[in-house]
């Protein structure tokens, strides 16, 4: 099963390692980010002078900042769309992403006028981040980082990726094709479009990735590091005085006995009030930069491992064992059969390490979601991933013509709204989605969730319901566990 850049383009996979590229899936977007971090601190040449390519244009934006800019223009310079060929980001099923809209823009060219209005002529910081902007500005994260930055190196992507083609792939693999808003022109004003030689899937072209710009959960500089850093970064100000003004207002803004939200709302808030607490926080990034790299390197060979080799060795496995791929009769059926032969597979021999981060179970639901759905992946059935209908995102929704739907809502057994999901979610998921038929999957990691889980179970009398399919993920209860 072609699943991976590898196994699609008839190439060895030592080779992408040689290349220095990630050996993507061409089915569904990993969660792996660009990083402008590991530009900034790197010491090849090319990456520092992307990262002054990025502070070039960003430069341009902030000398454009005008609070009346033409809308047309905040289009053209501010508005990207999300470059789907790299297949990074958070899509399942697909590689369709929102890309940078009108949120994205708005802040941007708000913070040129005021938080990053310094752009370039930083006085504590050793250089410019663009990921300042994350810092202070709510709905702008890492996903929003990345595409960004992607966006404004896609001309060297693209020329890495031309470079491997023409190097190791066949002719019947690739195509020109013609890449809008791969350079921008300063002397017009304008992205151009450029032809390159690409790998070609379907209709589109794919872009490679080299795996030392990517890391998987937050970038280097983000909102949530520089908030569990908040307490030491006043310490940081060299003026007594203001830091005695900080620690005042932070003090101000809580209560007698404030809550963990509370002391997070409040810091929000010192940090914004005091912006150079930003430059301070981006200060320690930068002075323990060497760490970066190795961190960032060690996500993503651990997404490797898991998202990559594990899947397809699962693939593989199930293929030769079972019947996992054979479309049973109904949506719902093979729903049902799909969550039964995976529940199987990660429980019996060694498919429990699908679910785990070498033995560390998975912290996230999505996670969970992204390891079913790249196993999930050969099927006559059109499959959506989290399609929200006004009410809320349901995992997994399958259908086969207008008449016949069903939904699949993976859980994790420690989710302490298990009960309440169970008794209205799905219910309203299938109400929104004009179906009856689904599957409820809950995964366990310990003993102490399983238990748990059949007490909710046998509460609301679906204890014995076919649909409700319990998996028990655990890694100290399996055989190869115990030989380890």
């Amino acid at each position: 099963m072609e699943l991976y850049f590898s196994q699609f383009f008839e190439v060895n996979p030592e080779v992408l390692d040689a290349h220095g590229a990630f050996d993507i899936s061409v089915v569904s977007d990993l969660p792996l980010f660009v990083d402008p971090f590991l530009l900034f601190n790197s010491t090849k040449p090319d990456y520092q002078e992307l990262h002054q390519e990025i502070l070039r244009y960003l430069r341009f934006l902030r000398d454009q900042a005008l609070p009346d800019l033409d809308d047309g223009l905040i289009d053209d310079w501010y508005r990207f769309k999300e470059v789907k060929q790299n297949w990074l980001g958070f899509t399942l099923f697909g590689n369709e992403g929102g890309g940078l809209g009108t949120v994205f823009a708005v802040a941007l060219h708000e913070a040129l006028g005021d938080i990053l209005s310094n752009f370039g002529e930083e006085t504590i910081t050793r250089g410019s981040h663009l990921e300042k902007l994350c810092l202070v500005k709510p709905g702008i994260g890492r996903d929003s980082i990345s595409d960004f930055t992607t966006n404004l190196i896609k001309g060297y992507l693209l020329t890495y990726t031309q470079d491997f083609a023409r190097k190791y792939l066949a002719p019947e693999h690739c195509d020109t094709f013609n890449v809008p808003r791969a350079a921008f022109n300063y002397e017009t004003q304008t992205w151009m479009t450029r032809a390159y030689y690409l790998p070609r899937l379907r209709q589109d072209f794919v872009l490679l990735t080299p795996v030392d710009m990517l890391t998987r959960d937050d970038t280097w500089i983000s909102p949530n590091d520089m908030l569990r850093q908040f307490d030491v970064l006043p310490e940081a100000v060299p003026n007594a005085q203001l830091r005695a003004q900080i620690d005042r207002y932070f003090r101000d803004q809580l209560g007698r006995k404030p809550t963990a939200e509370e002391r997070t709302d409040a810091a929000m808030k010192t940090l914004q009030r005091f912006p150079e607490l930003l430059d301070r926080y981006i200060q320690l990034k930068e002075e323990t930069g060497d760490r970066a790299e190795a961190v960032s390197a060690a996500k993503v060979g651990d997404a490797e491992r898991i998202l990559v080799k594990r899947v397809v060795a699962a693939i593989a496995d199930l293929e030769e064992r079972t019947d996992f791929y054979i479309r049973p009769w109904s949506t719902y059926s093979e729903c049902l059969e799909r969550v039964q032969f995976f529940k199987s597979y990660i429980e019996d021999n060694d498919g429990y390490k699908l679910l785990n981060r070498d033995g560390r179970p998975f912290s996230t639901e999505a996670e969970a979601h992204l390891a079913f759905g790249l196993v999930w992946c050969k099927t006559d059935l059109d499959i959506n991933r989290e399609p929200n209908n006004g009410r809320g995102p349901v995992d997994f929704k399958a259908s086969y013509g207008a008449g016949d739907k069903s939904l699949i809502e993976f859980k994790l057994g420690s989710n302490t709204q298990l009960k309440r999901n169970l008794e209205k979610q799905v219910q309203v998921y299938e109400q929104a989605n004009g179906t009856r038929s689904s599957v409820k999957a809950i995964i366990c990691y310990t003993a102490r969730q399983q238990a748990r889980v059949d007490t909710v179970l046998k509460n609301l009398g679906i204890e014995n319901e076919e649909s409700v399919v319990v998996i028990d993920a655990r890694n100290d209860n399996k055989p190869s566990a115990s030989r380890a």
